[in-house]
Formats: structure tokens, C-alpha cells, sequence
């Protein structure tokens, strides 16, 4: 097990940790439909609750939290273990918002895109212009699942564009040089690789059905949901069931080093601190926000609040 310390406990299904300098991190609580600031003393204060499932969330240039809201799950307890499920019985569509950190006041700024509704919004990065690719994990009802894919979009609600229509993607990441993006195809276990050769356009496959580059796969029941990434290039991708914790990737060899958390649903990561090694962990099923020092500095994002 990883050596790590539980900063917040009692979190209805956290995800989306962000880092912000004042040394509290925020995160959203999926369940609850709501987002959370977790003090460096472990206190909460609730910043907004926009309902749904708000999911990935990230700093915009202009300081506001954006964040993909995945229209809300159905959920299972099992002892004190909370599972997402399928779609939430009052769900009506996946939806990205823009949350006033000061004020909590919540605005939807994309629920479409080329007239075709978002399914599940899941996590999202900025890029250094400033807009950002976000991740569609589509939802599951009885019978169907929808689709999602990789999108590109502006913070001013103005243009949003598919760069990847078709797989359902979880988490999301840049390279250090901005010229890969990379997303977690959870069900497939498998890491894949976008080179990005215009704002938000990335090169096409040589089969449209299979889009990206295989950067690693997982045997067995081990399921993917968020990553981040670290200074030096390689991914720390969450994974999930099988064996719960970050699996730290190195790109252009596809080895793993594998951090263990005690958390059937280790969900997302982020690093923050002066050193940028500081990470924050959400063990989600459990409720709980972990800390840890990683032993290399993760990358430092293009904003920060």
C-alpha cells in the first residue's frame, strides 16, 4: 500500500481533485451533485451545487472552475461502499458549466455539440491557448449506451468540436509539449494516444473505428477512469476494480509502476505544492480524499486559482 494520509472523509463519491495555491484542492462530490473545497485542515465548504453528476473539473484562464457534468448516475450501496451505476432516474443530459468560485453561481455552457447531445462529460484539461479537450463517457440505460468521444471547446461557450466521435472516454491529459493528448478508454483497458495537429483537431487512424495510438493496455478486470500527468511525460492513470490505485505509465515504452490505494474506485489524481509532488488522491467509493508525496513532480497545469 502506498503511503498516503486521509486528508477528507465523509465525500459523496469524490473525483475531480484541483490543486489550488492557497493549498486547499477541490473536488466534486458525484453523488451529491455538488463541489467541494477541502481545507488544508480537512475542513469542507461547499462552493456550488449544480446537481446532475459533476465529474472532472479544471481551472480556466480566467480563474472560474470549469466542469463536466455527467448528468447524474443511479447508485448501488454495497455495505459502505457507494457504485455508480447507470444513468439517474431524472437524468436529461450531460452538460459543461462554468462555476464562480466566489459567488457559486453555476452556468451551463455546452449540453450539445453539432446538434448531437453530450452524453456524459467526464474529465477535462486546458491547453496553453487557453480552450480545452474534455472527454465523453456516454451513458448506460437498460438496453442501450450511448456514445461519446473526445471533444475540443472554448470557455466563452462560443465553438465546440468532436475531434473523436464513437469511444467512450474517461480520463484526459496533455504532454508536457502540448502535442498529445491522451484518454483512458475505461471498459477496453486501454491508454490512448491523440497527436494533436491543429487546435482541436487530432490525426486521423488509419482505421476510423480504432482512432488513437495504443500507449498500454491492462489485463484482466483492472478498469480505467482518470489520469494525470506527471513533469516528465509519463501518465499517472487511475485504475480501477482489479487493482484500485495509479498506474504510473511512461509513454514511449508503455512500462508501469504500480501505487496501490485501499479503494475499490481510485478514481483521479492531481499534484500541487511547491515542489509539484505533493499528490491528492480520491478514493471515491470510500469517501474519502487521500494525500501523498509521489516520488517525481507531476506537471504543472496552465492554470491554477
Amino acid at each position: 500500500m502506498y503511503a498516503h494520509s486521509i486528508v477528507a472523509e465523509g465525500l459523496a463519491f469524490p473525483e475531480g481533485p484541483v490543486w489550488c495555491a492557497d493549498g486547499s484542492v477541490i473536488v466534486v462530490e458525484i453523488r451529491a451533485g455538488r463541489i467541494t473545497r477541502v481545507h488544508p485542515d480537512g475542513c469542507t465548504s461547499v462552493i456550488a451545487t449544480p446537481g446532475g453528476g459533476p465529474n472532472g473539473a479544471a481551472i480556466g484562464p480566467d480563474g472560474a472552475l470549469y466542469v463536466c457534468n455527467n448528468g447524474g448516475f443511479g447508485w448501488t450501496d454495497m455495505g459502505d461502499l457507494a457504485l455508480p451505476g447507470g444513468a439517474a432516474a431524472d437524468y436529461t443530459t450531460g452538460r459543461i458549466e462554468r462555476v464562480d468560485l466566489a459567488t457559486g453561481k453555476v452556468e451551463r455552457l455546452y449540453d450539445s455539440c453539432d446538434g448531437v447531445p453530450l452524453s456524459g462529460p467526464n474529465d477535462i484539461v486546458f491547453d496553453a491557448s487557453g480552450r480545452f479537450w474534455f472527454t465523453d463517457l456516454g451513458k448506460h440505460f437498460d438496453g442501450h449506451t450511448t456514445h461519446g468521444g473526445l471533444f475540443y471547446a472554448t470557455p466563452d461557450g462560443s465553438r465546440i468540436t468532436c475531434a473523436v466521435r464513437g469511444p467512450n472516454l474517461n480520463g484526459v491529459g496533455l504532454s508536457p509539449d502540448g502535442r498529445t493528448v491522451y484518454a483512458a478508454h475505461t471498459q477496453e483497458r486501454l491508454l490512448l494516444a491523440f497527436d494533436v495537429i491543429a487546435p482541436g483537431e487530432v490525426a486521423p487512424s488509419p482505421l476510423p473505428a480504432l482512432p488513437g495510438r495504443v500507449v498500454t493496455s491492462w489485463p484482466g478486470r483492472v478498469l480505467l477512469d482518470s489520469l494525470a500527468i506527471e513533469a516528465d511525460g509519463r501518465v499517472a492513470q487511475a485504475t480501477l476494480v482489479e487493482h484500485p490505485g495509479i498506474c504510473s505509465v511512461d509513454p514511449a515504452t508503455g512500462a508501469h509502476e504500480f501505487f496501490d490505494f485501499p479503494d475499490l474506485l481510485t478514481t483521479n489524481i492531481c499534484f500541487g505544492g511547491e515542489d509539484m509532488m505533493d499528490a491528492w488522491v480520491t478514493l471515491s467509493t470510500t469517501g474519502k480524499l487521500a494525500r501523498c508525496r509521489w516520488p517525481r513532480p507531476g506537471l504543472r497545469l496552465a492554470h491554477y486559482a
